[in-house]
């Protein structure tokens, strides 16, 4: 992935629930993702909200669950990123993406705390040493700003029609594809800057765009 010059090392795709959502588990969605709120409480992280942190759109708090600050030094001081560090960063950002697909019902089986499902997420373990500038996890958060502005205005998009969506599977039974797309693009477009600025994987700038 990395050598490929129009991929970003990291990448969200959700697969498009192409037949008959469940009417029920939609309508009472909120309620139904208590638990796993609750869980995610007991890790560490805020209640979700749909703004308000860097991660916008994810909105759990996810800065309390990763290992940010430990890295920063690590990559400062030895020029390293334990494996074991990159391992939980990556689990924890999976198991919340597939919270907020959940809630955002792009996909209406409930979220595994271990399982794939159907949330796919690729982050690359980084090369410490070759890879990544040992002074840039000093400024990364500062530079991601500009995304931190258009995500503002794009998550406050992605929650309207998350909402439209919700009448359209009461009514159809079906998520709209182009819905379906921009929401997934937004919350893609969020995993890049997270990967960037937080889980701090890459150097490369994450592009302004919605799609892979």
């Amino acid at each position: 992935m990395e050598g490929a010059s129009t991929e970003y090392p990291a990448s969200l795709s959700i697969d498009y629930p192409d037949r008959e959502l469940n009417r029920l588990t939609t309508f009472f969605r909120f309620f139904m993702a208590i638990p796993i709120w609750i869980v995610l409480a007991l890790l560490g992280a805020s209640f979700p909200a749909w703004g308000g942190n860097p991660w916008m759109f994810q909105g759990y708090g996810l800065e309390a669950l990763v290992v940010v600050l430990p890295t920063v030094l690590m990559l400062l001081f030895r020029q390293k990123y334990p494996k074991w560090w990159f391992d939980w960063n990556l689990a924890i950002t999976k198991f919340v993406t597939r919270v907020v697909a959940y809630v955002a019902l792009l996909r209406d089986e409930y979220p595994s705390t271990d399982e794939e499902q159907a949330v796919h997420i690729a982050v690359p373990y980084p090369d410490a040493k070759e890879g990544l500038n040992r002074w840039l996890p000093l400024v990364k958060w500062l530079l991601a700003i500009p995304h931190y502005i258009v995500l503002s205005f794009l998550n406050i998009i992605a929650f309207v029609l998350v909402v439209i969506a919700w009448f359209a599977i009461l009514f159809t039974g079906r998520y709209p594809k182009d819905l379906f797309n921009f929401v997934v693009g937004v919350l893609r477009w969020n995993l890049r800057v997270v990967a960037y600025a937080f889980l701090l994987t890459t150097d490369r700038y994450p592009p302004f765009r919605l799609s892979d």
